[in-house]
């Protein structure tokens, strides 16, 4: 496993929050989706994030908690889909690439579970946080990019 140790900048990006049972996800990221085609923010330009507050292997469905977000240069106006500025703290971040379905990401329990352990190093007061490098209706499952970042101090 390739683990590498980068610095993140500092991102503003528009969130949604999912709380409940992960196989409701979908929904939750259609409403998102629905918000970026509103304000027309390309892919290709805005980024699209994860921020996991916990482990939904080990979470009750009721307590999962995710947002969902897309990187945006500007402050976000009340909109009917609950769309609402975060930010996603820069710094020092362990990084692996996943390659495939989203399903199951499986260098998030690497990292937590093996590397980091054994690393030397401490966390961040932020949680885990994918960038889905590549997204949209015509990304098969085998072509999924998605980068998994651990913040660090």
């Amino acid at each position: 496993m390739n683990v590498q140790i980068v610095h993140f900048s500092e991102t503003k990006v528009a969130a949604i929050e999912h709380c409940g049972p992960p196989h409701l996800e979908y929904e939750t990221v259609q409403k998102l989706m629905e918000w970026r085609r509103a304000n027309r923010l390309p892919p290709a330009r805005h980024r699209s994030y994860g921020i996991h507050y916990n482990d939904p292997r080990s979470t009750p469905p009721e307590e999962y908690r995710v947002d969902f977000c897309i990187s945006v240069e500007n402050d976000i106006l009340a909109n009917p889909q609950g769309v609402v500025n975060k930010i996603i703290p820069g710094g020092r971040c362990a990084v692996m690439r996943h390659l495939g379905s989203r399903e199951n990401v499986s260098p998030a329990s690497y990292l937590y579970e093996v590397w980091f352990p054994n690393s030397g190093e401490a966390l961040r007061d932020f949680p885990i946080f994918f960038h889905y490098v590549n997204v949209g209706p015509h990304v098969q499952e085998h072509e999924m990019i998605t980068d998994v970042y651990l913040p660090l101090r």
